[in-house]
């Protein structure tokens, strides 16, 4: 038999307060149990609820012995091989001796558009 919007909108009201109802006894009851077997058995929290941290972020490498093909990323202490040396002889990525002063371009391109 077809019932009606109202009708079925009160039914749900009806089952969404009845399981709201069984889920609190019943999630009551589950932590009890888990009380009870972590006390008789007597685990840990670590073994109930296993964490490990998250793996460190590794840093891409920013130095490079182009001898030893050994990379550094510029934290920490630095290695024997470029301790005590100039670090821009050994970084992965130089800057380009023709890109030049880019604002002072920008700067003159700007000038020659408003001119």
């Amino acid at each position: 038999m077809p019932q009606t919007l109202k009708e079925l909108l009160a039914e749900r009201a009806k089952l969404d307060a009845e399981i709201a109802s069984r889920r609190k006894t019943e999630s009551a009851q589950a932590l009890r149990t888990i009380h009870e077997l972590v006390a008789e058995f007597g685990f840990t929290s670590q073994q109930v609820f296993p964490w490990k941290p998250a793996a460190a972020k590794k840093s891409s490498a920013k130095y490079l012995n182009e001898k030893t093909g050994q990379t550094w990323s510029g934290r920490g202490k630095p290695p024997a091989w470029i301790a005590g040396k100039d670090r821009s002889d050994f970084l992965i990525e130089r800057p380009r001796p023709d890109a030049g002063p880019y604002l002072a371009e920008m700067a003159a391109a700007a000038d020659r558009v408003r001119s």
